[in-house]
């Protein structure tokens, strides 16, 4: 991440690890980081070949390992000609002494209890996988695209449809694609009391900063030549057709659930066009900044060994009662 995080994660290190020595324990640190459980019982890279990667010599590789070990990260064999092994690595040691900081990512308002399991789900994944996760919350796509691009955050989530536009316009990259019904369960047309969706004139409320929700509102008023965009929030629909202000819209239906009255008509969406592109709404990406260098960042850094099929069942947990929303 930014310098600035780094720069606290080494704060409280020991002086040794602020030498030519010590940056290079620190680069070893990030690279055996990486590695994971994977890495424990099995040989490490010969130091000549450790010093190619680092430009550095060996004598400073091999200072750098006696550092982790003195420090209790690591633990190796030198088992003569077949090498030396790693027969046991603190992930948390190492990972405060990477300075790799706190991974940062933003995420959708969780005014949803799907997005209360997804936020539960990757903070789960991320302890799990040791590294430091935090979070912060962003209206709208864009928002979080343009925190992730300014380097305020290491991970945005938003919509595989949203993710898809995001990376023809921005340095971004697809991380992940969790699946179906993960970001959102179903989309639906809301008619407010006396509309219908023969009405001459609609007014459709539109949420302004979601660009998946404009998407699909636009595709399935498409074939209408008199529509009038009422911008609405999340938090204004009820209030928007209490008030007669919109007629209808399309929505994501974990979004209102009771929050509407059981006058308000929740019709399905229609054509198969318009339901594909539910479906790519539905499902949760993850995506991170586009040729981030190896190993330079903290999501780099942990990306080979984060299990995301934990994300997936802990959400599960989540929506099924079984487990409380903790993030």
């Amino acid at each position: 991440m930014n310098g600035s995080h780094g720069s606290t994660a080494l704060s409280g290190i020991d002086a040794r690890f602020l030498t030519r020595n010590g940056h290079a324990a620190r680069q070893l640190a990030a690279l055996l980081v990486r590695q994971g459980a994977d890495g424990v019982g099995g040989r490490l890279p010969r130091v000549r070949d450790f010093a190619e990667r680092l430009g550095v010599g060996n004598g400073t590789v091999q200072a750098g390992l006696r550092l982790l070990e003195e420090a209790g990260a690591i633990k190796t064999v030198a088992r003569g000609h077949l090498g030396t092994f790693l027969v046991a690595a603190d992930r948390a040691a190492l990972w405060r002494l990477s300075g790799l900081g706190t991974l940062l990512a933003a995420m959708p308002l969780p005014y949803s209890r799907r997005y209360e399991g997804l936020a539960t789900g990757l903070r789960v994944a991320f302890e799990e996988a040791g590294a430091p996760f935090a979070m912060t919350f962003r209206r709208g796509a864009a928002a979080r695209v343009a925190a992730l691009v300014e380097g305020k955050v290491e991970l945005a989530v938003l919509s595989r449809f949203a993710a898809d536009r995001m990376v023809e316009r921005q340095p971004v990259e697809l991380i992940a694609d969790l699946g179906p019904a993960t970001y959102a369960g179903a989309h639906g047309v809301l008619l407010r009391p006396g509309a219908t969706l023969g009405s001459p004139r609609l007014r459709v409320a539109v949420d302004d900063s979601s660009e998946d929700q404009r998407m699909l509102a636009e595709r399935f008023f498409a074939h209408r030549t008199a529509v009038e965009w009422v911008p609405c929030s999340p938090v204004q629909l009820r209030e928007v057709f209490a008030q007669g202000r919109a007629d209808a819209t399309v929505w994501n239906l974990d979004e209102v659930p009771g929050q509407l009255g059981a006058e308000v008509q929740v019709l399905p969406l229609g054509d198969e066009l318009t339901r594909d592109l539910a479906v790519r709404h539905a499902s949760a990406a993850l995506i991170g900044r586009a040729q981030e260098e190896e190993g330079a960042g903290a999501l780099a850094a942990v990306r080979g060994v984060l299990d995301l099929s934990t994300v997936t069942a802990v959400q599960g947990e989540v929506l099924r009662g079984e487990r409380v929303p903790a993030y």
